[in-house]
């Protein structure tokens, strides 16, 4: 993946400090081994429960080099005066929201929740940035499913939104905020709207990690069938730490602005069954997949697809992992933590 070069620092120069809220999510957790290679110290916010939940950047954390460089520090998006705390401590010239309860059909279920961690979350480090005077860059992690049913395709940083869940619904309550602060007290605030982006560190219970989960334990006698939602969904699937980069890339911009980060290209959740079975030798596919209403959304989004041109021509940035070069990442890391083998498959 290409990725901007740092410019060089003298020796001893100061650190460039970044603030992470959901770094131990899968887009957190990559951003802070993106910004650890370019020499910033990160500060993470986790949530403080009975057990910890840092698999995905515990190897981060255990890294002797990351030591110094990696700080975490309990709080959460519903607490404001820990949030002004830890930004007057902190004094970070960056800040990226990635924490918010990330399930959209979960959203159905708690949304108070939801539009808490989110639309609210949001505003409260937006004000903590306003009161504290804190100099800093702030970036929003906005997302497809604001434009839910969508008015055109593909969907392009002036197409209306049109939620159709709490969580798309927060977001775009978080987005506008962003906007607003951005043009009420001038301060650097960015939005991406970023599409689906997978890996092998996607939860587990979202669709993709569903299927290629599901696919690895059927290889390994572990289980017979994986039961899906609504096959007929159409998104757009990237590869997060290639949409990480695209996240720094707008805070190392001239000015703030929002950008839509994509592949430009669609498929179904039935597509990305099919080939991930297809990469694990399994031609008779279907009868291993059964449909459950439990995942239906109450209002479901037919299909998701972005133009990220803007992104192309004022960042620089485009992906480059194909769809199914993302199945195979993903399956391939699945399979190898459960200690199977994908057999050699002929590309179609």
């Amino acid at each position: 993946m290409d990725t901007i070069k740092p410019t060089a620092a003298s020796a001893g120069a100061k650190k460039k400090k970044a603030f992470i809220t959901g770094i131990t999510g899968q887009d957190g957790s990559y951003l802070a081994e993106l910004l650890l290679d370019k020499g910033y110290e990160v500060h993470g916010l986790v949530r403080r429960s009975s057990h910890f939940n840092r698999e995905r950047i515990e190897h981060i954390y255990q890294d002797a080099q990351n030591t110094q460089n990696l700080i975490l520090h309990y709080g959460d998006l519903t607490d404001a005066s820990n949030l002004s705390r830890l930004l007057e401590k902190i004094a970070p010239e960056e800040i990226y929201n990635l924490g918010a309860q990330s399930h959209v059909r979960i959203s159905f279920d708690m949304p108070e929740y939801t539009a808490d961690t989110i639309g609210l979350g949001t505003l409260r480090l937006l004000e903590a940035i306003r009161e504290t005077r804190v100099k800093t860059k702030f970036y929003q992690a906005s997302s497809s499913e604001m434009f839910g049913s969508v008015r055109e395709t593909p969907q392009t940083e002036r197409t209306p939104f049109y939620p159709r869940s709490p969580y798309g619904s927060a977001k775009v309550f978080a987005f506008w905020n962003t906007v607003n602060y951005r043009e009420a007290y001038g301060i650097f605030v960015s939005n991406g709207i970023l599409f689906n982006h997978e890996s092998p560190r996607r939860g587990e219970n979202f669709v993709t990690r569903k299927i290629t989960m599901g696919v690895a334990e059927i290889l390994a006698g572990k289980r017979d069938k994986i039961y899906l939602g609504n096959l007929d969904a159409k998104r757009d699937w990237g590869y997060a730490p290639e949409y990480v980069e695209a996240m720094w890339r707008m805070l190392q911009h001239s000015k703030p602005d929002d950008y839509i980060i994509a592949t430009g290209e669609h498929h179904s959740v039935e597509e990305f069954a099919e080939e991930a079975f297809r990469l694990a030798g399994i031609k008779d596919w279907k009868k291993y997949v059964g449909i459950d209403k439990r995942y239906y959304r109450p209002a479901e989004v037919d299909i998701l697809v972005g133009n990220a041109e803007k992104a192309r021509k004022e960042l620089g940035w485009e992906p480059k992992v194909t769809f199914k070069e993302l199945v195979r990442i993903m399956l391939e890391a699945d399979a190898k933590r459960i200690g199977v083998k994908i057999p050699q498959v002929k590309e179609s």
